[in-house]
């Protein structure tokens, strides 16, 4: 077995996973977020891409149903010890042989919380699964039940954090000393990727954006990589991972002499930046970053240009992406915490010129107001 954590880590989280679920009223929880089963046991995979359900049970009772694959994965990287597998075969039915695990485990007639929105329950799962529950439970969407509890983090968890920014910084480096004119963007990742996998770091969870030119606006991955010209835009968004935590970075290279709106769009990112670090605090809700975002970019004439969110919560997550919840975006309600983490980017694209400009970094939340988890510089790189 190879844990990441203390197993009194996981106690604690499974702990406080019960009382919520008490609190909740609920007699037992069906994850289907790999993030969820990660977080609880340290369960590591891929194959929630097949279906796979882990049953919690309000007295600390824990199964998992998964494939033949995933048996050894659970015992090796999990504290997980009851492990039900299910066969494939053209007549499997592995909805009904959750119904009767959670039947198994008392959960007939009761009150139990499922996590509807999981990549690991799709529209086809679902479908199958429900007529399964119908009545044989009361069933209530509990999505972010533990989502809620995996947004503080503990001391372990920050220091991973720490560990996957130092990462990124080094990521932030390898690219920033790679670029210059003619260079193939492709290049420019390789060398990113690279010293985050020298660091011991993983693959993240989603695909690193790398844009040039006109595609230097796109905040979105797309296949396709060009060199680099004599006077160009280079826009670079990723995630740095270690044991699945994610840090993020996001900042524009310039090639050539930069011409005054890119200098103005980089004041206004930098100030922006600045404006939404002081903002968050302890107490101050995810809508209120948001508004302090909005407010520079609007004193610098460039409203027209912003996104309407400007980051989101960072932690332990899967494929298909790295973003967690919540998410900055404005009168979002969700109060900020002491020992949250976050990535803030400040994104203007102006699609009339075709000019864009992009800054970003990884934070946590102190007792007082936040730190910048990351050591790389913000300054406007010009090669």
């Amino acid at each position: 077995m190879v844990l990441h954590f203390a197993r009194q880590e996981y106690d604690t989280r499974i702990q406080r996973a019960l009382a919520s679920m008490d609190e909740s009223g609920l007699d037992g929880l069906l994850m289907f977020r790999q993030e969820s089963m990660y977080y609880l046991t340290g369960y590591d995979t891929m194959g929630f891409v097949m279906f796979q359900a882990m049953v919690l049970t309000g007295d600390g009772r824990m199964a998992l149903l998964t494939r033949s694959p995933d048996l050894r994965q659970a015992r090796y990287t999990s504290t997980l010890e009851d492990i039900r597998i299910w066969v494939d075969t053209d007549t499997a039915d592995p909805y009904r042989e959750l119904r009767d695990l959670a039947d198994e485990m008392g959960l007939a007639g009761k009150r139990v919380g499922i996590e509807l929105d999981a990549c690991g329950l799709n529209a086809s799962h679902w479908e199958r699964l429900k007529p399964q529950l119908d009545d044989f439970c009361r069933l209530e969407d509990a999505s972010d039940l533990v989502s809620r509890l995996r947004l503080v983090k503990s001391p372990a968890e920050l220091a991973f954090m720490k560990n996957s920014a130092e990462l990124g910084d080094a990521a932030h480096k390898a690219g920033r000393d790679t670029t210059a004119p003619g260079v193939f963007v492709g290049d420019v990742l390789a060398a990113m990727q690279g010293a985050v996998f020298s660091g011991d770091g993983d693959y993240p969870a989603s695909h690193w954006v790398a844009g040039s030119g006109p595609s230097a606006l796109l905040v979105r991955y797309h296949t396709g990589r060009h060199h680099l010209e004599t006077r160009d835009q280079l826009m670079l968004e990723y995630a740095s991972s270690y044991r699945h935590y994610h840090t993020a970075q996001m900042f524009t290279i310039l090639t050539g002499d930069p011409d005054a709106e890119h200098l103005a769009m980089y004041d206004a990112c930098r100030e922006a930046l600045a404006a939404c670090e002081e903002t968050i605090r302890p107490g101050a809700t995810m809508g209120d970053v948001f508004d302090s975002h909005a407010r520079v970019m609007e004193d610098h004439g460039f409203t027209d240009h912003r996104l309407n969110a400007c980051g989101y919560s960072m932690g332990s997550t899967f494929p298909p992406n790295w973003m967690d919840w919540p998410m900055f975006f404005h009168g979002n309600p969700v109060e900020i915490g002491a020992n949250m983490t976050f990535f803030l980017h400040m994104i203007l694209a102006n699609s009339d010129n075709d000019h864009g400009m992009a800054l970003g970094r990884s934070v946590a939340v102190t007792q007082t107001g936040c730190e910048p988890l990351h050591r790389a510089p913000l300054n406007l790189v010009v090669r």
